[in-house]
């Protein structure tokens, strides 16, 4: 849903504590992007001994911001600040939080952002975060975000409304054109992860392939999904077309 918020309210109501809340916060695990390998640099990314090394992450809730956004919610001249490298190379858990505000005035405290910067700010969510900011985000792929809700983000140094951008991030994997030849897949194509854990093991169907040349195999499930398998504990991970008993 859009809902129209009161800006010079809503700083008011965080601007006390937002100071404090920008200082800490949980970010995601692992949130893959695009790499620099070539077929010429030797062994695929990511590889180990000649197969692929399946790495799954829960990628919990966070914000991508376009160079103007970080402006004027940090202030004038702000750039993104690297704070943890991710698994996927180049990209980065930045130093920066902000809050996010949804209708009837519900927020979220330290929301971490990544980096670098994107074209289109986004806010994506696990389930029980929507229902928390009272947001129905649809599930989308990452930057799909046609008709999709807005927020109000809060920074040190002022606020952004999004029109649109907020999103529950459909589970996917992220793989290099080795790893879809190994597991006899393509760009587009659905996967399913089983999780092995104790009392909690589970099939996650509709993984879908972000094939790439330089990508690492990384599977990104929510916060919600990690829970639920309880990821933490599992004993095992496999990763397989859709409908057929693949190689692992």
């Amino acid at each position: 849903m859009n809902a129209t918020i009161d800006r010079s309210h809503i700083e008011q109501l965080v601007r006390s504590a937002i100071g404090a809340s920008l200082s800490s916060g949980t970010g995601p695990e692992q949130i893959g992007q695009i790499g620099q390998w070539s077929p010429s640099a030797g062994s695929p990314p990511g590889w180990i001994n000649g197969k692929p090394n399946l790495r799954v992450s829960i990628s919990a809730r966070h914000c991508h911001l376009t160079d103007e956004h970080v402006e004027t919610l940090f202030g004038a001249g702000a750039v993104l600040e690297p704070d943890k490298p991710l698994y996927q190379d180049g990209f980065y858990a930045a130093k920066q939080t902000v809050m996010v505000v949804g209708p009837r005035r519900r927020m979220l405290p330290n929301v971490r952002v990544l980096g670098p910067t994107r074209p289109e700010s986004q806010l994506e969510l696990a389930f029980t975060d929507s229902i928390s900011l009272g947001i129905d985000a649809p599930i989308r792929h990452s930057g799909h975000i046609d008709d999709t809700p807005g927020c109000v983000l809060v920074g040190p140094a002022g606020t952004v409304q999004l029109q649109r951008g907020v999103i529950r991030a459909a589970r996917h994997v992220h793989m290099n054109f080795a790893d879809a030849d190994y597991y006899s897949v393509s760009n587009g194509d659905l996967m399913q992860l089983k999780v092995v854990s104790p009392e909690c093991s589970m099939t996650l169907e509709d993984v879908l392939v972000r094939a790439d040349e330089a990508a690492k195999l990384e599977v990104h499930i929510d916060t919600d999904e990690g829970n639920a398998c309880n990821l933490d504990g599992a004993t095992e991970v496999i990763l397989q077309k859709s409908g057929c008993a693949c190689r692992q």
